[in-house]
């Protein structure tokens, strides 16, 4: 019989690193903060399940390969890499450039949250640091005794639900104070710092070297 995971030690170990690397704040936990400050928990835990299944678009493409392309292809990896930069820097133009509203915040027209899901979709999946990431993580808890391809898969699907979930607690935490920045007086230093945000991440991404980060 084929082992599906790794025996419980080795699991286990995947396990608490999985957990300590979620909780750990990076670009993609910046990115689900500042959706739920800028708009409110609920188009933070939309950003949320974009950017987990934009991370397991890596994932599934570390364990079935793309990673060795990344590795080998300094044009592959930048061409995706500065796309995603790109967009980041673009959904920070589109907030700075909206126009400041004066009505009360109940009146303001609400983006989408199919809009929010598919922006951080696209900007977890364009950022081949990860998937980069997952093919240096995963292979550390393989058991020699388990199929690697089903294991690779299994432990990313696991680390991406992982990190889904405490990601969706920095959603909450962000969203309750988000009613602070709808505030009259806040409106424009949140369009502002949301923006300055996402060009940040862009920029950031756009600069850094080839070390994945959440």
């Amino acid at each position: 019989m084929i082992e599906l995971l790794p025996p419980w030690p080795l699991f286990s170990a995947f396990l608490l690193a999985s957990l300590l690397l979620a909780v750990t704040p990076g670009p993609g936990v910046l990115y689900i903060v500042t959706r739920s400050l800028v708009q409110g928990p609920r188009h933070g835990l939309a950003s949320v399940a974009g950017v987990a299944l934009g991370n397991l678009g890596n994932a599934l493409a570390a364990a079935f390969g793309l990673a060795a392309l990344f590795a080998v292809s300094t044009l592959a990896f930048s061409l995706v890499k500065f796309a995603g930069a790109l967009y980041l820097v673009f959904l920070g133009v589109q907030m700075l450039r909206a126009r400041p509203v004066l009505e009360a915040p109940a009146s303001l027209p609400a983006v989408p949250l199919a809009r929010i899901f598919r922006d951080g979709f696209v900007v977890a999946l364009l950022n081949p640091k990860t998937t980069i990431f997952f093919a240096a993580f995963l292979p550390q808890f393989l058991s020699p005794d388990a199929a690697p391809m089903v294991q690779s898969v299994l432990l990313g699907v696991l680390f991406v639900g992982i990190a889904a979930v405490t990601d969706s607690l920095y959603a909450l935490a962000a969203g309750t104070v988000a009613p602070l920045l709808r505030a009259t007086g806040a409106r424009r230093a949140g369009r502002l710092l949301g923006g300055g945000m996402f060009i940040g991440l862009g920029l950031l991404a756009a600069l850094a070297g080839s070390r994945a980060s959440k």
